[in-house]
């Protein structure tokens, strides 16, 4: 029996929106993650050049959980559908992660707080994963090929908003409420503390939306049920390292793309607080707990908010822009943007010009998040959607631990501590993925 799937119906904007409503959710934590993490770990104790390492926990538990969810979100059907059981149940556990997060301190009688901070990391990733990864695939499942790059478009813009909100906030709470921003050593401010437990909430309540308002096609309708549920001669592992093997050719040519974005997005994550604080601000690598710090690591987070401000933004426009240039030089484009951005820190003393480059890296971000996912889909088989998006995430975990392995010591050896250097090295890195996107084969029409 075919397993080409039946005619998708269109959806209107305001479905897609529902459908992709958790996504915000998911990114609002991601944001308190990515602005803060290296800042909490530091106030635990983490040296500068250490932290890559314990960066790690993000990629490994994703290269890790997202392939298996993948396989186990095509293969399950429930009251609440396919891919919407995953989604409800990361969300609870990454909300308790969030608000553990910040006070691993209280527990310090257990453990010292940074290993329990990078514990909590670790669980918090994981949730996160098993939330995040269906997503993708909910997208291609409910989609007509010509609606996708919209739908990851308005994916984009949603990730976008809620990036901009979790990444300013623990600045808005300090300098508009004038909630402390700063803390006693090995105390984490009480302003990102507040920060996190707003992220626990808005990151259950953006999941229960789509959950409530999104309806998932049963297998009966979207893939024949024989070959939807029916027993494979390869299970489990088995399955996913037999898919792996025989990934489609695009997914193997995004692959080279992906490895070059994300190494270079792990760096900007690990190393951007380090390399504002000491080379715009002019701070030594030691002072971790000053006023102005604090202040530089808090203008991180708006300017993290801002490049996913624009991302937002930009996604919007990603539809219209690869529909009169095609995706590949869309995304070329936007890759290039994005490394001019990051490489121009170098050159950046004035922190108020940080602004300028993050427009290039929201623009690059946007992207990221939306064109490879839109090449992949029309690769796919139908039936194998869920485990195939999970697999593509090899391509996005596979550069950050390398980048975490490596990372810390070419900070410390090869760049004397000097983090900036890290950063331009992203921005070369960016480059040279949009010169790998010329030999990506984008395809529209799915595969039976």
């Amino acid at each position: 029996m075919s397993s080409t799937p039946t005619t998708r119906p269109r959806l209107s904007f305001w479905q897609i929106w529902n459908m992709s409503f958790g996504f915000m959710g998911i990114q609002f934590g991601f944001a308190l993650q990515n602005g803060n993490a290296s800042r909490i770990l530091t106030t635990f104790g983490a040296d500068v050049e250490h932290l890559s390492w314990f960066w790690l926990a993000a990629p490994l538990t994703g290269m890790l959980v997202q392939p298996v969810i993948g396989y186990y979100s095509d293969r399950t059907w429930t009251s609440l559908g396919r891919r919407r059981p995953y989604f409800l149940a990361g969300s609870i556990l990454a909300s308790i992660a969030l608000i553990f997060m910040p006070n691993a301190h209280l527990l310090a009688g257990i453990l010292p707080p940074l290993y329990i901070g990078a514990g909590v990391l670790m669980i918090m990733d994981a949730s996160f994963n098993v939330a995040m990864e269906p997503f993708r695939a909910l997208v291609a499942d409910l989609l007509p090929t010509d609606q996708r790059t919209l739908g990851f478009s308005i994916q984009t813009f949603l990730i976008g908003l809620g990036a901009v909100i979790g990444s300013w906030l623990p600045y808005i709470f300090a300098e508009f409420f004038g909630v402390e921003k700063t803390a006693g050593e090995g105390v984490v401010p009480f302003s990102v503390t507040l920060s996190f437990y707003v992220g626990a909430f808005v990151f259950l309540i953006a999941i229960l939306w789509t959950v409530v308002t999104t309806k998932e096609f049963p297998p009966d309708t979207e893939y024949s049920k024989e070959e939807s549920l029916s027993p494979k001669r390869k299970t489990g592992l088995a399955q996913i390292v037999s898919d792996f093997a025989r990934m489609p050719k695009t997914m193997k040519q995004l692959g080279l793309v992906q490895f070059f974005s994300w190494f270079a997005l792990f760096s900007m994550w690990v190393f951007t607080t380090s390399a504002v604080a000491t080379h715009v601000y002019g701070l030594p690598q030691s002072d971790t707990s000053s006023d102005e710090y604090n202040t530089a690591a808090n203008w991180v987070g708006i300017i993290f908010g801002i490049y996913n401000g624009v991302s937002a933004l930009y996604a919007l426009s990603l539809p219209v822009i690869a529909a009169k240039v095609g995706r590949k030089t869309t995304h070329a484009i936007s890759l290039t943007a994005g490394g001019i951005g990051l490489i121009s820190i170098y050159f950046i003393h004035n922190p108020n010009l940080l602004i300028f480059s993050m427009i290039g890296v929201g623009i690059a971000w946007a992207s990221i998040l939306a064109m490879p996912y839109a090449m992949l889909a029309g690769s796919i088989p139908p039936k194998k959607m869920g485990i195939y998006m999970g697999v593509f995430n090899f391509f996005i975990t596979l550069p950050q631990i390398v980048n975490g392995i490596i990372g810390g010591p070419v900070v410390k050896y090869f760049y004397n501590s000097q983090s900036i250097y890290a950063i331009v090295m992203a921005g070369v890195f960016l480059l040279i993925a949009a010169f790998c996107v010329r030999f990506v084969n984008d395809q529209d029409d799915p595969v039976s």
